[in-house]
């Protein structure tokens, strides 16, 4: 989802909100008690409760991330797939964002495509490795990073990531 950049954090999520079924409900008048509480919610499960009030364009890289995924929660979906969710991310919005995914897996699916290897580590039950189009790999971190299709195409012998990959 696209981010309002003068509209406050919580404002965005209320409004990546699914609407109601029934029409003439608008945006102003859904429910807007429950709707500020699962906003609430959501940026509690994100960490930006303290941010509630910013607009969306004073927040870091890392925060505009996290909202983002904010406004799918508001969604409700049953899976997640976050594409490079930590680009651009400083370290500790990284492991802050790891730690997010974590808490997020445990109540849905959340599927990750990610090449930063120190950060798979840190959230990934399976792995999936892709080459070429066709899935290379799968199973346990573990056995993926020992598995020598894996360390021939991506990882070099000693099991970091080659540049490229």
């Amino acid at each position: 989802p696209s981010l309002f950049e003068n509209m406050s954090a919580a404002e965005n999520l209320e409004l990546a909100a699914p609407r109601e079924n029934t029409v003439p409900r608008t945006f102003f008048r859904r429910e807007p008690v429950r709707l500020r509480q699962k906003a609430g919610e959501v940026l509690r499960r994100i960490g930006l409760s303290e941010k509630a009030g910013n607009m969306a364009c004073e927040l870091s890289h890392g925060e505009r991330q996290w909202l983002e995924i904010g406004m799918l929660m508001m969604q409700g979906p049953k899976m997640m797939i976050l594409d490079e969710p930590t680009a651009g991310m400083t370290a500790e919005e990284t492991r802050l964002t790891g730690r997010m995914i974590q808490r997020l897996a445990g109540d849905r699916t959340v599927l990750v495509v990610e090449h930063d290897m120190d950060f798979v580590r840190q959230v990934a039950r399976t792995v999936t490795v892709l080459h070429m189009g066709r899935v290379l790999a799968q199973g346990p971190l573990e056995e993926i990073e020992k598995d020598p299709r894996v360390v021939r195409v991506y990882l070099k012998s000693d099991g970091r990531e080659r540049e490229h990959a």
